[in-house]
């Protein structure tokens, strides 16, 4: 079978954000796979720029595994999934807030934190098991976690 290349990046993503929105993909390799069936001569590279282009985040379903999703997927994650269950733990440095989680949860832990805009929390940054939180005031970091503890508790 020849694949032919198919340009139009606007195509590409449509089909994307489909794949996402139908299946339970979980690496980046399944998406190159998938988007070759469907005629598309991608790399992995293209596709880790087009998960960022749309959005894209690693969540949790509800049987444990990662999964890419899409954002507005993420608020639906929410509702099924206690934010607390995928925190295995939290603690300071005096500096920063440190929040391990199970795989694949610290982005939408991350970003439930940012829509919360919290008082004391100047911002996040996640990686996939692990997110870092920037107080606003290191002298109040205490303060700060409790408060990241309750938002995530709700």
């Amino acid at each position: 079978m020849s694949i032919k290349p198919i340009s139009d990046a606007r195509q590409r993503l449509q089909l994307l954000r489909k794949l996402l929105e139908e299946g339970s993909i979980s690496t980046q390799e399944e998406l190159v796979d998938e988007l070759y069936r469907k005629k598309f001569d991608v790399t992995q590279s293209t596709i880790s720029r087009d998960l960022r282009r749309i959005g894209a985040i690693k969540a949790v379903d509800s049987s444990g595994t990662t999964v890419y999703r899409l954002p507005e997927d993420s608020a639906q994650q929410v509702l099924q999934t206690r934010l607390e269950d995928l925190i295995l733990d939290i603690d300071h440095n005096g500096m920063l807030i440190v929040i391990k989680t199970t795989p694949g949860a610290a982005n939408l832990i991350a970003r439930t934190l940012d829509l919360g805009k919290l008082d004391g929390v100047l911002g996040t940054i996640a990686g996939d098991d692990v997110v870092f939180i920037a107080p606003t005031n290191a002298k109040k970091i205490k303060e700060t976690m409790e408060a990241v503890i309750e938002e995530l508790a709700d």
